[in-house]
């Protein structure tokens, strides 16, 4: 894998605080393909905190991803709902883990929240 996913992985636990702030808890098992090569990773859930883990043991959902499609998710040059609907990865289990993990990805460079550009048009039209 690549080093920006591992230090995704790795952020997880400290960012979970500010990320999880709904009642989701269960098991994401992130299944991350590279050729013949399949790497297992377990994202334990609960408001507030993270656990992550390698292993191949059941979650209560399963995520299906290929290595480069979730790089680019991790830097923010991908979205993981456009992706699953593109059908360029699939999902099965518990689908609120999947949106509550989704949370960690970084927007797209350059994105804005809409929220900031209607206060600077507002302080424009004043």
């Amino acid at each position: 894998m690549t080093e920006a996913t591992q230090q995704f992985f790795a952020t997880l636990p400290a960012r979970a605080p500010e990320v999880l702030r709904t009642p989701v808890a269960g098991t994401l098992r992130i299944d991350l393909s590279e050729g013949h090569r399949t790497e297992h990773w377990l994202v334990r859930m609960r408001p507030g905190a993270v656990e992550v883990d390698q292993g191949v043991e059941p979650g209560d959902a399963t995520w299906y991803c290929g290595a480069d499609l979730f790089e680019r998710l991790v830097t923010g040059r991908a979205q993981a709902i456009s992706a699953v609907l593109r059908n360029e990865s699939t999902f099965r289990g518990d689908v609120v883990l999947f949106l509550a993990f989704r949370l960690f990805f970084p927007s797209a460079p350059g994105t804005r929240d809409p929220r900031e550009v209607a206060r600077e048009h507002a302080r424009w039209t004043r």
